[in-house]
């Protein structure tokens, strides 16, 4: 918490305080909040920055921007980060298709998702980018989910 002091103007807005701006519909206010947060190392602010950059709430929609928060809060452990990071990946949104780390970043979101649906609906997305690999790069990628380690922030 020390470090939210030394940042001045809205960082001194928690995380909370963004989040009501975003239900409220105000965007903008709420990417102010998040980003100095989101840049501090706070994960839930990367992945809402990220969100903000996706829809092009409050910003302009720009899906490299939002490829670079979900990877920063992926790397931290946020398994929706991982979970749109996989999308964006499958689908070359904002990054180069790359259907090996799809295939990994899906798998983490698979083994940490919480609920039936919620899993099965993931654990679909990364079969379907399983069908367009090879055996060996399944195999890579399974490798990869494997020795993963989160980033400290």
């Amino acid at each position: 918490m020390a470090f939210l002091l030394a940042i001045p103007g809205p960082a001194l807005a928690g995380f909370d305080e963004g989040m009501a701006a975003a239900k409220g519909g105000n965007y903008r206010a709420a990417y102010e909040i998040w980003r100095p947060l989101a840049t501090a190392g706070d994960i839930r602010a990367q992945y809402n920055l990220a969100v903000l950059y996706d829809r092009g709430f409050g910003v302009p929609q720009d899906y490299a921007e939002a490829a670079k928060w979900f990877l920063v809060a992926a790397e931290g452990g946020h398994l929706d980060a991982q979970a749109n990071l996989g999308t964006l990946y499958a689908n070359g949104w904002g990054v180069a298709r790359d259907d090996v780390l799809a295939h990994m970043w899906l798998n983490l979101a698979v083994s940490g998702a919480q609920g039936r649906k919620f899993r099965r609906g993931l654990t679909r997305r990364r079969d379907d980018v399983a069908q367009r690999l090879t055996p060996e790069q399944i195999l890579e990628a399974q490798r990869l989910a494997r020795e993963w380690r989160p980033k400290a922030s």
